[in-house]
């Protein structure tokens, strides 16, 4: 999924046309957007992405406005306490620390649609003359009020194609996740069931086991149409480099097929300590839809804990502000 501020950013100076970034570069307790939030802000009032909304982000595009007036950056340094936030009701007390950079666009539509795109892992920075550039290592970390590495998404394999993961994969790309599904039956791996946007592998199971995982952090889902075949994904599937794996059924069942592993040494218990069955959390759904909810809502844990968490340190120990 692209990255939409970036890509507006793109289509800005395809355009010609004059914007002004604005981003939050720090925060100090609560706050409702995090380091790397980022708006664009329009001459006309239209703005993509968000900074947290509310007296915050009108606050700010008062700011952005003016820039794309003055051509002159700035760093913001709010307080979110009772006197500023109370008519709009954000009143979370801590503190943002941002940047309003206007006319952002002149960074090129390269610079900006290689970073929408998230191909591959880029860096990039805002130095202290307000100059955004590739993040090359030329300055020093005195030399930059803000950088940021963009990694393209995390990967989620989903094997098998029936009626839970018809459910799962569209709102798994909603929430940035890169799809492909897996099945021995074309019938239903086929893009009559699933946006195009899903990458559809149909062939028999041996065949599909062989498959390498992309070099991105990558997340498996094993949902087949039987206990068989899910144990025979989670024994290739297992020795594959997932961070997490959820598989559908029930503790019992997970019982069963873990201690069958490991009698017969097919994988071990700190290996099965990376799956999840049964998969999602517990929200007592019933519905297959609420059923994707539980499954997605447990992806999108693990991977803030196994992926973001780890990014946002990165980026915390790059802020300077």
């Amino acid at each position: 999924m692209k990255n939409i501020v970036f890509q507006a950013l793109a289509e800005a100076a395809r355009n010609s046309e004059p914007v002004t970034l604005g981003l939050i570069s720090g925060v100090k307790g609560s706050s409702p957007q995090k380091i790397g939030a980022k708006a664009l802000f329009y001459s006309d009032g239209r703005i993509k992405g968000t900074l947290g909304g509310g007296c915050l982000e009108a606050e700010i595009q008062q700011r952005a406005i003016q820039a794309l007036r003055t051509g002159q950056a700035s760093t913001f340094d709010l307080l979110l306490d009772h006197d500023f936030g109370w008519d709009d009701g954000l009143i979370c007390g801590g503190k943002v620390f941002g940047l309003i950079l206007p006319n952002a666009q002149q960074a090129g539509e390269k610079f900006w649609s290689e970073l929408a795109e998230r191909r591959e892992m880029k860096s990039w920075e805002v130095r202290k003359d307000f100059g955004i550039a590739d993040a090359n290592g030329e300055f020093a970390p005195d030399d930059v009020f803000y950088r940021e590495i963009v990694t393209p998404p995390c990967a989620l394999w989903i094997a098998g194609a029936g009626h839970i993961a018809q459910a799962v994969a569209p709102l798994a790309l909603q929430l940035d996740f890169d799809v492909t599904v897996f099945d021995d039956r074309p019938a239903l791996a086929n893009h009559e069931f699933f946006p195009h946007e899903v990458t559809l592998k149909a062939d028999v199971w041996e065949k599909l086991a062989v498959t390498s995982p992309l070099e991105v952090p990558s997340f498996a889902l094993i949902v087949t149409r039987g206990h068989r075949h899910d144990a025979l994904v989670l024994k290739d599937w297992i020795h594959k480099p997932f961070l997490f794996i959820g598989m559908i059924g029930s503790s019992r069942k997970a019982r069963t097929i873990f201690e069958h592993f490991e009698e017969e040494k097919i994988a071990t218990a700190k290996e099965l300590q990376r799956v999840a069955c049964p998969v999602g959390i517990k929200i007592r759904s019933q519905s297959v839809s609420e059923i994707a909810v539980s499954i997605m809502a447990q992806f999108i844990d693990k991977r803030a804990e196994l992926v973001y968490g780890k990014q946002i340190s990165a980026a915390e120990r790059s802020q300077l502000m």
